[in-house]
């Protein structure tokens, strides 16, 4: 499923280098321009650069904000930028995957109910819908940088969407299921997001070859036109029940045997979204200028918070439940964010990748070179390797807290204050961190392939 790290390679800091291996240095990085790095066998480099959208200085990529016009510094903020918003979404995931771990005890519906909800715990939950619609659509992007790399001939991403895509159905159905309640095996796989996005990279993979406007429309007919089938629904035993369960509606597969297999994020919304963030590449393309991303960001995180406030605001289309005022403005704001992840409603599709599009505006404008904003894009960097590390460390604290404190709901540990969680949360982050940065590290300057899909 890129970043700031203490120890950069130094591709963008010319200026403090002797003239002779100034050259030298520009030399090599024009050979691996796409990455930021010497040149290496082709596979291994194609295959970073689909996860590991920029390893160049953060220094680098900021002078881009402070008047630098060289392209390598042009590409570096752009793709930091991608970082920057990849890494913002796995702390916000790690919230609330730290909420699920020691906050379970207070339940929470899909759309969230705003009438019996604390606020504090509403739009905690609230944050971490970001998490799951700028993966997806993120990686659709990715997609699309890998297919044009930077001064070199366009290339089919076909193949490594396909391997990647399968790569991560294996890991839910076995590392990441385990690591949910560390049972092995595991006594229910729940197909969650990594599930979602590799079904999404492999739709994605047989359909890049087509033009890129047919994608766009496909996805945009997706993510506008499926709520119009919130109402169809088909019973076990019937012929279409097991194909639209896994496309739109949630449940139990009717798979025989010990474990039981529940389809947690139905895949047809999250289809459109990555063909939407394929078909979205161009406006991060080597010739859209700084300044006409921005205004592009712009219009679309204006356009769909507008188009939000209007269908949500005189409920019109695009989310089951109607919202209606409160008694006063918080619990009328979340009356109005109450909506539905699973599967994704176009209003809630629309709140946040509006929101997104226009963080990723403002990433553009930030300080590569701020210690804060490298170590969030070096999170950003390592995706996969932080998804998989934070859900182990979550399990190993329950229990962990299990055996000194005690169970106090039920069989597992909890606590009982929504700030609890945001402090775990943050001792968690910074203890994963570096780990996380060593494998960032090693993951640059490997020739292993198999590192560059983490």
């Amino acid at each position: 499923m890129g970043a700031a790290k203490e120890k950069f390679q130094r591709a963008g800091q010319f200026g403090s280098q002797p003239a002779g291996q100034a050259g030298k240095r520009h030399k090599m990085f024009r050979r691996g321009a796409s990455l930021g790095v010497g040149a290496r066998k082709p596979g291994i480099r194609e295959a970073q650069q689909m996860s590991n959208a920029t390893v160049l200085d953060p220094k680098s990529a900021g002078a881009s904000t402070a008047g630098a016009a060289t392209p390598e510094a042009k590409h570096a903020a752009r793709i930091g930028a991608i970082d920057l918003m990849r890494g913002l979404v796995m702390l916000l995931m790690a919230v609330d995957h730290v909420r699920e771990n020691i906050f379970a005890h207070m339940l929470i519906g899909d759309p969230v109910d705003p009438v019996n909800t604390a606020p504090s715990l509403f739009f905690t939950r609230l944050t971490a819908h970001l998490c799951a619609p700028v993966f997806v659509f993120l990686t659709g992007l990715g997609a699309w940088l890998y297919a044009n790399p930077p001064s070199r001939p366009p290339r089919s991403p076909a193949g490594f969407l396909f391997k990647r895509g399968l790569l991560l159905l294996v890991l839910e159905c076995t590392l990441v299921s385990i690591a949910w309640y560390g049972d092995v095996p595991p006594h229910t796989v729940f197909l969650q997001v990594i599930w979602a996005i590799g079904l999404s990279m492999i739709v994605l993979a047989a359909v890049s070859s087509l033009p890129l406007r047919w994608l766009g429309a496909a996805g945009l007919l997706i993510v506008f036109g499926h709520n119009a089938f919130s109402g169809v629904h088909f019973q076990p035993g019937e012929t279409g029940y097991v194909p639209w369960m896994i496309l739109h509606d949630r449940g139990f597969l009717p798979i025989a045997g010990a474990i039981k297999w529940k389809v947690s994020y139905p895949v047809l919304p999250w289809i459109g979204v990555i063909l939407c963030g394929f078909a979205a590449g161009p406006i991060y393309g080597a010739a859209t200028s700084s300044e006409r991303r921005r205004q592009l960001l712009l219009w679309l995180g204006a356009g769909s918070l507008l188009l939000l406030a209007v269908l949500r605001g005189f409920n019109i289309y695009g989310e089951t439940l109607p919202w209606a005022p409160a008694g006063d403005i918080v619990h009328s704001v979340m009356s109005f964010l109450s909506l539905t992840k699973y599967p994704p409603s176009l209003d809630f599709l629309l709140f946040t990748l509006g929101v997104a599009f226009l963080l990723l505006r403002g990433f553009e404008r930030l300080d590569y070179g701020n210690r804060l904003v490298g170590a969030i894009r070096t999170i950003g960097g390592a995706p996969m390797f932080f998804y998989l590390l934070h859900l182990y460390a979550l399990l190993l604290m329950q229990t962990l807290a299990v055996r000194f404190f005690g169970a106090n709901h039920g069989t597992r540990f909890g606590v009982e204050h929504v700030y609890t969680l945001w402090l775990t949360a943050v001792v968690l982050v910074l203890l994963l961190y570096f780990p996380v940065r060593a494998f960032a590290n090693y993951k640059r300057r490997s020739t292993q392939a198999w590192v560059r899909y983490f």
